[in-house]
């Protein structure tokens, strides 16, 4: 089958170190992430939470492990749904991406997340994805330009 890879860009009007700062810090995080804040020391092996409050107890919506990281520039990270109703097993997860550049005062964000192929409901899952990630876009350019 071929590979089923989510990948979206941002072009914002902000500084690549406001960018970095929105992605991970849970205050802003929450904003834009569903009400999710991250959690995570952002070292290479460390793990990544997204934690959420519902029905008015904390729910781990992500979760994952800190593969690769260049602070400010660029972090990859496993990514798992305890929600999906999948075994939590490393085969499970998709694998995250973002990656800032900067171009003329402005900050090019491209996100990509997969590969959904290996799922049984693989496609449906991709779909859903970019639909996911349309809105995260969305919230995250208005906090970011302050709109």
């Amino acid at each position: 089958m071929e590979e089923l890879v989510v990948r979206k860009f941002l072009d914002v009007e902000a500084s690549m170190s406001d960018v970095w700062d929105a992605l991970t810090n849970p205050e802003k995080t929450k904003k834009y992430m569903f009400g999710s804040e991250v959690e995570s020391d952002w070292e290479v092996g460390s793990p990544i939470l997204w934690k959420g409050v519902v029905d008015g107890k904390e729910v781990i919506h992500l979760k994952g492990v800190v593969e690769e990281i260049e602070p400010g520039r660029m972090v990859r990270y496993s990514c798992f749904s305890p929600a999906s109703g999948d075994e939590d097993d490393p085969s499970n997860y998709t694998h995250v991406t973002y990656e800032l550049s900067e171009r003329d005062g402005r900050t090019l964000l491209s996100v990509s997340q997969g590969d959904f192929s290996k799922f049984t409901d693989g496609e449906i899952r991709f779909n859903h994805t970019i639909e996911a990630w349309d809105a995260v876009f969305l919230a995250l350019q208005e906090l970011l330009e302050g709109r």
